[in-house]
């Protein structure tokens, strides 16, 4: 099965802001394209909103005058639905209501061909349930573009429970051929993306609700040491702090009120005061004119000590000793077992997190991060009674590597190293059920989220054992079993286990 032929007329249904810029991609790429809207006058004026973003393209010589006027001459505006009636393709960007959009795609099916591929950009609604009330719902499929549509690469193509395999193969050659990426999954609450992406939210409001750090703190530290192009509480302004909880409630009701899925109670409070982000002027952050946002908590200068030993192997912060030995910083190694650890001249200890508590006067944790040497701020953690030295000499250590350091509360996993192990945990569980393959899982949250890596890639980074070990660890002091490791993330580990000759 190949993608439509750029002859055949394609459609779309809702000519809002996803609608429009589905249109565009599908009008660039070579189709005819037709916009219809319930809202008397809505798509001439969406036709006329598309034509005014085909003149800045040729403006920044990303199509030449005689593409631009050639796509305009393509794109018609439609006054019912009888004239989608030769279309092969038509997209659904209506209102996120079941109802609505069930009532549509009937219509849709009294005018259309019975080999018209029929598509919803729903990102919140069971895409077997949309189509279930079709005549022919083989040739209905999920076509999820990420907003803005025509800059974002990734399409997720959804099948329904029903959905003939023919029609989700014609789906995805069609958005590949429109320059997309896409990738395949099952009809699952939240798809790929907005499945596996919960966590990324969710730890950085759970850190805040546990009064560990304030939101510019845990932004700064998610960026600067996480090497997310975001943090989760911009992300979060930036989408519509309604929206973004919006989609967390829908997949925690549609996984039965999975614990894992637990909406916040802080971002609820959010929305209800009317701080919905850059829409409302304020969010977590104030956007209003003349508003200075607050920073994030960085640690006043400390002086580095003279030496450290260093004890075993510190795993994924193994970079660290090479990068203390260039700073200056004396290293004696010495033979150790279990985690590696970095000991500071006063016999204070340091740790990356293993996801529990420090617990001692004499341990720091220090935060996960995507690349130590590229890191620009690490996270330092301690139990309310650490000794004042032992905190300052970790500050000044990791000064002297040339980093900011924010000092948070002792939540257990800190920041990164938590999200990273939940999202971890949630790919491996969304595959163990069929939803995508790993690569796929990959890609999608790479192109749709903008992660430095996919999932898979940080476990192969990190180790096949190191996301179990920091949720069981995690699960211990918050036994909600909302970071209780999967079962696929524990078969996974286990076996990882058995080829070392681990006991599990």
């Amino acid at each position: 099965m190949t993608a439509l032929d750029l002859s055949s007329p394609v459609a779309v249904v809702g000519t809002g802001t996803m609608g429009q810029g589905i249109a565009q991609v599908a009008l660039v790429a070579g189709h005819p394209v037709r916009l219809y809207d319930a809202v008397d006058g809505r798509a001439r004026e969406a036709a006329d909103a598309i034509g005014a973003r085909l003149d800045r393209l040729v403006e920044k010589d990303r199509l030449t005058s005689g593409e631009r006027d050639a796509a305009r001459a393509r794109l018609t505006s439609a006054g019912s639905l009888d004239a989608l009636a030769d279309c092969a393709l038509v997209v659904e960007a209506v209102v996120e209501r079941l109802d609505v959009k069930q009532e549509l795609f009937r219509a849709l099916e009294d005018v259309v061909g019975d080999d018209c591929l029929l598509a919803t950009n729903t990102s919140s609604l069971s895409v077997t349930a949309v189509g279930g009330a079709l005549r022919v719902p083989g040739r209905f499929v999920g076509l999820h573009f990420f907003n803005p549509a025509p800059l974002l690469p990734l399409v997720e193509v959804v099948s329904g429970f029903a959905t003939e395999p023919a029609s989700a193969t014609r789906a995805y050659e069609t958005a590949r051929a429109w320059g997309k990426t896409p990738v395949t999954c099952a009809d699952t609450p939240g798809f790929v993306v907005n499945r596996v992406a919960r966590p990324f939210y969710a730890e950085a409001l759970a850190v805040h609700e546990l009064r560990a750090a304030d939101p510019a703190t845990i932004d700064a530290v998610l960026r600067e040491s996480g090497g997310f192009r975001m943090g989760a509480f911009e992300l979060t302004d930036l989408i519509g702090q309604d929206v973004n909880e919006s989609v967390t409630h829908s997949v925690w009701q549609a996984f039965f009120q999975d614990v894992r899925f637990t909406p916040s109670l802080a971002q609820r409070r959010l929305v209800e005061s009317g701080r919905l982000g850059r829409k409302s002027g304020q969010g977590w952050y104030d956007y209003r004119e003349g508003a200075d946002g607050p920073g994030p908590h960085t640690a006043p200068p400390a002086e580095a000590p003279a030496y450290v030993v260093v004890e075993g192997d510190l795993g994924p912060a193994a970079e660290l000793v090479g990068m203390i030995r260039e700073a200056g910083v004396e290293v004696r190694p010495e033979d150790g077992y279990g985690a590696g650890r970095i000991v500071l001249p006063d016999g204070g200890t340091l740790c990356l997190t293993d996801g529990g508590l420090p617990g001692s006067e004499d341990l720091v944790h220090f935060d996960l991060a995507l690349d130590y040497r590229a890191a620009t701020r690490i996270a330092l953690s301690a139990s309310a009674g650490v000794r004042p030295g032992l905190l300052s000499g970790a500050t000044g250590l990791f000064q002297a590597l040339g980093k900011k350091v924010s000092v948070v509360g002792d939540v257990p996993g800190m920041i990164v190293a938590r999200t990273v192990a939940r999202i971890i945990d949630l790919a491996f569980d969304a595959v163990a059920r069929g939803v995508a393959t790993p690569e796929d899982v990959d890609t999608a949250m790479r192109l749709g989220v903008n992660y430095p890596l996919g999932p898979f890639e940080w476990n192969r980074r990190l180790g096949d054992t190191w996301a179990r070990d920091l949720l069981s660890h995690i699960h211990e002091w918050e036994p909600s079993g909302r970071c209780a490791p999967s079962l696929a993330l524990h078969r996974h580990a286990a076996a990882a286990d058995a080829r070392e000759g681990t006991p599990s």
